[in-house]
């Protein structure tokens, strides 16, 4: 599975964005998609994520109320969009996948799968 991330960007604090990750077909059905987040001299955490079914959906408790993600099969894309967004969001956010998950895990090392990483700015 190859996954490409895109639309991070500098933005300022209270905005928006939306990050998308394209899957190569013809494996974005079977595979269970999250979204991870790395800062300087952090860990990598983990944001948010969908089955590949797309009934199951999970949070870090830092982002819910203020992301959604959502998956569309016809462009073999997961979306992150991201609202009233604040300076401690500022991170490269990647995309993961992995086919054996049939639940949204937090864990990086459950997703077989990386994106190349998007950087998200967000100033105060």
């Amino acid at each position: 599975v190859q996954l490409q991330a895109s639309g991070g960007g500098l933005v300022q604090a209270g905005g928006s964005l939306r990050l998308s990750c394209t899957a190569s077909a013809p494996t974005f059905s079977t595979v269970t998609m999250a979204w991870f987040r790395q800062a300087p001299g952090k860990e990598r955490e983990f944001v948010a994520g969908i089955t590949r079914s797309g009934r199951r959906i999970g949070y870090a408790d830092s982002v819910k109320g203020r992301f959604t993600v959502s998956r569309e099969g016809a462009k073999n894309t997961v979306y992150l969009q991201m609202s009233s967004l604040k300076p401690e969001d500022t991170a490269v956010y990647y995309c993961a996948a992995d086919e054996g998950l049939s639940v949204v895990r937090s864990g990086v090392d459950q997703y077989a799968y990386w994106g190349q990483g998007t950087q998200v700015t967000v100033s105060s």
